[in-house]
């Protein structure tokens, strides 16, 4: 049986690596950070140029993901049934709040973005939609963890990484946090990913209950939270609404 074809295997890590990253990456870097020969990973970065899934921009000559990647995984995600019925009520939520809207799922011990809208205001925002988010230090984590909708054991087994110094890193800490996260029926996380922003989850349910997803709100701290730090009720009562609406949809006869 014939092994797997290396160009590919290279072709993949290199798709990875731009996705991973907040930033366009140079011909250098890529070929640095995946120790290959810069002729290689230029070689095969023009493959991926031609057939649109990497763009170069032209001031730079840096590489980002290309659109054809974005539409090719965009497609699979709009199959989710999860993303299509949430689609219309996270953009309500987005236009009530104020604030950007997510949707989350788990993958491969991480909650990957299924949906995104943004702020409805003229600031700059980058998309999230297939970005990988770390489940202990995102309120859409704590959510598809508090719930069981993947495990906790592996993540604890990794350890829990600091982000910053509000990351709950602690098991016992987080262990507690997860409990107050299904009493609640919601979650928060206040500078725990990023200094300055905060965001707030709740669960979204299918048929019989279960948990099958979550959606969040985030932004600055200062609009999310009150001046004690706390969630803002008002934007709680939005969210628990949009996500009461989803399950519904989805067959849920209890949330």
């Amino acid at each position: 049986m014939a092994g797997p074809v290396q160009s590919i295997e290279r072709a993949a890590a290199i798709l990875r690596l731009l996705a991973g990253g907040p930033r366009r990456l140079g011909l250098g870097e890529v070929a640095a950070s995946l120790g290959l020969a810069k002729g290689t990973a230029h070689g095969i970065l023009r493959t991926l140029q031609h057939v649109d899934f990497v763009e170069q921009d032209e001031a730079t000559g840096k590489y980002q993901l290309g659109a054809a990647l974005l539409h090719l995984g965009t497609s699979y995600l709009d199959v989710n049934e999860l993303r299509s019925r949430s689609i219309n009520w996270a953009d309500a939520l987005a236009a009530r709040s104020g604030e950007a809207v997510r949707l989350g799922t788990p993958l491969e011990g991480k909650v990957l973005v299924v949906h995104h809208v943004f702020r409805p205001d003229d600031t700059l925002q980058t998309l999230d939609v297939g970005a990988l988010l770390p489940l202990h230090a995102s309120s859409l984590g704590k959510v598809l963890l508090a719930f069981g909708v993947t495990p906790l054991e592996p993540v604890l087994e990794a350890g829990l990484e600091a982000y910053t110094r509000h990351t709950l890193v602690v098991p016992e800490e987080f262990g507690r946090a997860l409990a107050e996260v299904r009493e609640l029926g919601w979650a928060a996380e206040v500078q725990e990913m990023s200094m300055g922003e905060a965001g707030i989850a709740a669960p979204i349910r299918g048929h019989g209950g279960l948990v099958v997803g979550a959606i969040g709100l985030s932004g600055p701290v200062e609009r999310v939270c009150d001046g004690q730090g706390r969630p803002r009720p008002s934007l709680i009562t939005l969210l628990r609404e949009a996500a009461r609406a989803i399950s519904r949809d989805l067959g849920a006869s209890r949330w």
